[in-house]
């Protein structure tokens, strides 16, 4: 079973406050560290540490991005 984190514990995963950069989707947090995109905890106007769900709507790109990044845990 994936661990789980709070909104307020994926908040501090924005590359500010702690080094890694997560951002949460359809109940998954995925850790996007390792992406050039994501450097500094921010990608376009997008920051990390939330949950992108509804923001995808927007995006130039599906779901599919996330395929290539590790789940860490599991949105409560």
């Amino acid at each position: 079973m994936p661990k789980e984190y709070t909104r307020a514990q994926l908040a501090l995963r924005n590359g500010q406050d702690r080094p890694e950069i997560w951002c949460a989707y359809q109940g998954y947090i995925y850790d996007l560290g390792r992406s050039k995109l994501w450097r500094n905890g921010k990608h376009y106007e997008h920051w990390a540490g939330q949950d992108l769900t509804e923001e995808m709507a927007d995006a130039p790109h599906n779901e599919n991005v996330f395929d290539k990044f590790d789940v860490v845990g599991k949105l409560v």
